[in-house]
Formats: structure tokens, C-alpha cells, sequence
């Protein structure tokens, strides 16, 4: 019998929520993002998932790009960052990647590279987020400079926002006057929102959109609203109770004995720890399902192992299905327990924990796990 820890991957819900993305932008065109291995959730399965829907998608590197075209997805993918290496542009113009260009040396790498065709180029604005990009005069030459050089086609103007997600977007709404007045200069289409911006700016919604992590069903904004409540979780992560334990008022449990029984206590050992992905700095009351009842981790997170109080859970025992996150608690309030956020569980989670998919378009996934589903033709998006 093998360990019963796995994740499982509903690709309805992730059709849902790219359908929920269109819905609040009907106007605009989405990128579904894939980048990270699809959040941790499998980037060629999502891809194939979405392939009768979204016009093409967006990864970070030219390897998460090729291993979309190793797996049958067509569609146009956008590499986020650029090239790495000025030989990337052949390869990019060979499987018809599209570029972000944000810096001087991408741009004259460019400018200089033999290419079988040119590549569609998305110039990033540094609106404020000051990571990468140019400035808004540097826009308009890269702008000069692709319209000449004849390697380029298709030029888009992008922008990322650095706190779309906060209830006091003070800067959120500098970016978005940089952005706007440069856009009336450039002339170019505008992909701006990114999943927070998608639920909770409509004024964001340009040509593209860019959702991510909404895809996943996880709510990026800091106080959720009508949109982002219509998110349905992707990934659940269940395992079971292996073993119980009856521990005496005062005794510890777990490693450094963080936690230690106020009372006469029923603990269960589930099979997971943070070698699985499960985040080490979980805090005890940390919520965790037991048989669909909420209780709380007890001690600390081992590598293979973690503890879960059981007491007021008298029917719990060996065997017990354990949901550590997904189907009836949310990712967010996981997170939360874990001081970080639910981008960090998710694509944490390590290749030891198998997925298992379900739904989608055509055949569903075997028991294996491996989505076997048909991919669709991208829509035409160069006109």
C-alpha cells in the first residue's frame, strides 16, 4: 500500500477560474500564467486544460516554454522575463516564443541576433516596481529601435504592479498614472493586470491580462471581494493518519517540545512533513481537516511527518483522510499559520508528493496522474 499523501489537481476549477478571469475582463484577452510549473499544479496538464480557451500562455524561462512544446501546446507562450542569453532569440523565433524586452543589453542582443522570423516583443515599463524594465523615455527609443531593426513584430507595452493587492493602493494608483500617460505616447496594446489587478481594477484591463495565481484559486488580494470569493480551489493536498497517540497532561510532543498537552490528549501522525512541501514554520493551531472537522496542528513539522490534535475528534483514527489545504480550507488561511503567503505552499510542493488530475477537456487523467487531454489549436492572435 503506498503513502497516502498526493495532491489532487481539478481542472474544472482551474476552467473556472480562467473562465472567471475572461468574465471580469470581457474586453481583454488573457495570458494564462504557467510559470513555476503552473504554480506547483503541472504546467503541461494545466496547459492542456486550457487549451481550447486561452489564446496562449506565459511562463519565465525559454525551458518552461520548451517543455510546453516537448508536450504538445502549440499556442504562442510568452517569456516573462526575456532571454537569459542573447542565443535564446533563434530558439524563441524557432517555436514562436514572444519576449519581454526590459533592459539595454536584451534590446542589442536583439538587434544583432540572425532569426528565422521576428519575434513579438512586449517592452516593460518600470511603472514603480523597480525590479525590471525601463524608464518611460527608455520605452519610446526601445520602441525606435524594434520598429527599425526588422526583428521585431506585434510590440505590446507591459507593466507590473507592486501592490494591486493592498486596500490602501495609494501606489498602486502612482503605477497606474505612469503607465496611462505613457501609454498615450507609445501606441502600443497594454498588458497590465495581473491576478489581483484582474479581480479588483477594472481600469487595468487592457488588451491582455496576465491572472496567475487566481488560476490556482488562490485569492491574491489582501481583503477578499465578490470576484475573488467566486475562486474555486485547484489543488487539494490529503493525506492520512497513520498512527495515534494518547499523551499525559505535560508531556511534549514533537521535536524541541513546542508543544506540550494542557490535557489528557489524542494526537495523530499524518503522513507529511516539509520534505513533501509542507512548510516548516507552520505554528501550532495551524488548521488542518480531519474527516472533514477542523482541528489544529501540535508541534513542530517534521521532515516526513506532522502532528495534528485529535482529541475532539473521537471517531479520528488510523486512516483518517487529512486535507492539508484545498477542498474546504483554503490555501490563504494555511498560509496565514505559516507567515508567508499561498503562492509560496503551492509552489513549494516536491516532486515526491504525486498528482493526481481530474476533468478537463476530453479523456480525464489516468490513476497515474498524467493528464490525457487533447490540445486545441491557439486562436489567431497576430492579427
Amino acid at each position: 500500500m503506498s503513502r497516502p499523501l498526493r495532491a489532487d489537481i481539478d481542472l474544472d476549477a482551474l476552467r473556472h477560474n480562467y473562465q472567471l478571469a475572461c468574465e471580469l475582463a470581457p474586453h481583454s484577452r488573457a495570458l494564462a500564467v504557467i510559470k513555476a510549473d503552473a504554480y506547483g499544479h503541472g504546467a503541461v496538464a494545466c496547459a492542456q486544460a486550457l487549451a481550447d480557451l486561452a489564446p496562449a500562455f506565459a511562463v519565465a524561462t525559454i525551458e518552461e516554454a520548451l517543455a510546453l512544446r516537448a508536450g504538445g501546446i502549440s499556442h504562442p507562450v510568452v517569456l516573462l522575463e526575456g532571454v537569459f542569453e542573447a542565443a535564446e532569440y533563434a530558439l524563441a523565433a524557432e517555436h514562436d516564443f514572444w519576449c519581454a524586452i526590459h533592459s539595454e543589453w536584451q534590446l542589442a542582443a536583439l538587434e544583432q541576433s540572425e532569426l528565422a522570423q521576428p519575434l513579438s516583443c512586449w517592452i516593460k515599463f518600470d511603472s514603480g516596481m523597480h525590479r525590471l524594465g525601463f524608464t518611460a523615455e527608455q520605452v519610446l527609443g526601445a520602441k525606435a529601435r524594434l520598429e527599425a531593426c526588422g526583428k521585431a513584430r506585434d510590440l505590446h507595452l507591459m507593466t507590473h504592479f507592486a501592490s494591486a493587492d493592498s486596500l490602501t493602493p495609494d501606489y498602486f494608483q502612482q503605477q497606474m498614472a505612469a503607465v496611462t500617460a505613457l501609454a498615450a505616447q507609445a501606441e502600443l496594446p497594454l498588458c497590465l493586470a495581473n491576478s489581483p489587478a484582474t479581480l479588483a481594477w477594472p481600469e487595468t484591463h487592457a488588451a491582455w491580462n496576465r491572472p496567475g495565481i487566481m488560476l490556482y484559486g488562490g485569492d491574491p488580494l489582501e481583503g477578499a471581494n465578490d470576484a475573488s470569493r467566486r475562486l474555486k480551489p485547484v489543488m487539494t493536498l490529503s493525506s492520512a493518519i497513520i498512527a495515534v497517540r494518547e499523551i499525559a497532561i505535560g508531556e511534549p510532543v514533537g521535536y524541541s517540545g513546542r508543544f506540550v498537552a494542557t490535557r489528557p490528549t489524542r494526537i495523530g501522525v499524518v503522513a507529511c512533513g516539509y520534505g513533501d512541501g509542507y512548510d516548516r514554520h507552520a505554528v501550532d493551531g495551524t488548521p488542518v481537516l480531519v474527516d472533514g472537522q477542523e482541528t489544529v496542528l501540535a508541534g513542530k513539522v517534521s521532515m516526513d511527518m506532522l502532528t495534528v490534535d485529535i482529541t475532539d475528534l473521537p471517531e479520528a483514527g488510523v486512516g483518517s483522510r487529512v486535507v492539508l489545504w484545498g477542498e474546504g480550507l483554503e490555501v490563504n488561511r494555511v498560509a496565514a499559520s505559516c507567515d508567508t503567503i499561498s503562492y509560496t505552499l503551492l509552489t513549494g510542493l516536491l516532486p515526491r508528493v504525486p498528482r493526481h488530475y481530474h476533468g478537463g477537456v476530453g479523456s480525464a487523467a489516468d490513476d497515474q496522474g498524467v493528464a490525457q487531454l487533447a490540445s486545441a489549436q491557439p486562436l489567431d492572435t497576430h492579427a
